[in-house]
């Protein structure tokens, strides 16, 4: 067992994240309405990398992921996402959830490799849970999951949207999106893989993974990894219309089919959670895998230089 790294449930009570309106009682119950007072529907939490909206007159949620410059996911993004979408989850008056960003051009950029380089294995141990964790909570989310993916998005930024119950892409050619893992020489995990698989095919998935494949969006959209593509302005629209199409249905057997068609993914992840952490730790630990990493960032300084 590993000791010493902080887990994730106590990064989550050390955050000081603040809870919706700054008032915790309220949040997790509907707000009653003061006779002769119109009633506030829509309300909003927000940490450093990620601000959250409810409005309560339609039960639907935006994360808006507002880390730059891409909304890379680094353990304090994780943790805050795994607050945000457990406080959603915890309100009945919240229904659905859009996840989108504040970012121009980039969904999310995926893991970010600062945290895969130069650690101690403590620190991938915890690094890796919080990715499990995100995954768990978002794949496994009783809620309507829409991604309003405007920008390209690379590897983990991918998983979101692949955990998503529906994907619209803005229809732009320079904007990618895929699990490119093999690129940076590192395997997707077994539940990155299963995710991908039940979205696109196994055929389409092994190939893609096998070289590490950004899809332009059109290409995307072609073989099925985003449902539909729209232009920009339209793109926040879209999501609503199609979270309004969704919430139409009842929760309840809305619910107990996802669970039907997602629960064997999930539980092979829960079986097997501390061996996939240890397989993580193993393989980043490779001089080689650290080599590559610091290639990749120096890369990526002489991008921005």
């Amino acid at each position: 067992m590993m000791a010493a790294a902080p887990t994730l449930a106590r990064r989550i009570a050390w955050s000081g994240v603040l809870p919706l309106c700054h008032r915790p009682p309220a949040w997790g119950r509907a707000t009653r309405q003061r006779p002769g007072l119109p009633l506030a529907t829509c309300r909003a939490f927000s940490n450093n990398k990620i601000l959250v909206e409810l409005d309560e007159s339609s039960g639907v949620a935006t994360m808006k992921f507002k880390s730059p410059p891409v909304n890379s996911l680094s353990l304090d993004f994780l943790t805050e996402f795994c607050i945000g979408l457990e406080k959603l989850e915890n309100n009945r008056a919240c229904r659905g959830v859009i996840v989108t960003s504040a970012v121009p051009k980039i969904f999310s950029s995926g893991l970010d490799i600062t945290e895969m380089c130069g650690k101690s294995t403590e620190h991938y141990a915890e690094f890796w849970r919080a990715v499990q964790e995100m995954w768990l909570r978002l794949y496994g989310s009783n809620m309507v999951t829409v991604a309003a993916v405007n920008g390209s998005s690379p590897a983990g930024g991918c998983l979101i949207a692949l955990s998503c119950d529906y994907r619209i892409m803005v229809e732009n050619p320079k904007f990618s999106i895929g699990l490119n893992e093999a690129q940076l020489g590192i395997v997707a995990p077994f539940w990155f893989k299963d995710t991908f698989v039940n979205v696109v095919g196994h055929r389409v998935a092994e190939r893609s993974l096998q070289l590490g494949a950004l899809h332009p969006a059109p290409e995307a959209h072609k073989f099925g990894l985003v449902d539909e593509l729209v232009p920009e302005e339209k793109l926040q629209e879209k999501a609503a219309a199609v979270m309004a199409q969704w919430l139409a249905l009842p929760d309840h057997a809305r619910q107990l089919t996802k669970s039907m068609m997602r629960k064997a993914v999930l539980d092979r992840l829960v079986a097997h959670r501390e061996e996939d952490i240890q397989n993580f730790i193993s393989f980043i630990s490779k001089e080689s895998i650290q080599k590559s990493l610091r290639m990749y960032m120096e890369m990526l300084k002489k991008k921005k230089g």
